[in-house]
């Protein structure tokens, strides 16, 4: 996880404090089944560098604890969903 500045309001810490959560996943790396990764390609193709990273950014929070927090559990999401999508069905 990378920390940088968040744009919009925050009040005096905005130009100071680096809260925006970047979370770099990297998909062909990971021990996820084949059928996976894929589904995970196919669904956030834009948010893929060319390197295979999946990029999943949070800045919702004025926190970077919190904002890391959001990232991985938005992360924990698209592979469920790249999960169920990619199971066959009975």
């Amino acid at each position: 996880v990378k920390f940088i500045r968040a744009s919009g309001a925050g009040g005096q810490n905005v130009n100071k404090v680096a809260t925006k959560a970047e979370l770099r996943f990297d998909v062909d790396r990971s021990p996820l089944p084949l059928a996976v990764k894929t589904q995970l390609r196919a669904t956030h193709a834009a948010r893929l560098t060319k390197a295979g990273e999946l990029i999943v950014v949070s800045e919702r929070h004025r926190t970077q604890r919190l904002n890391a927090a959001d990232a991985l559990k938005r992360l924990q999401g698209f592979v469920d969903a790249a999960a169920a999508a990619a199971a066959p069905r009975a």
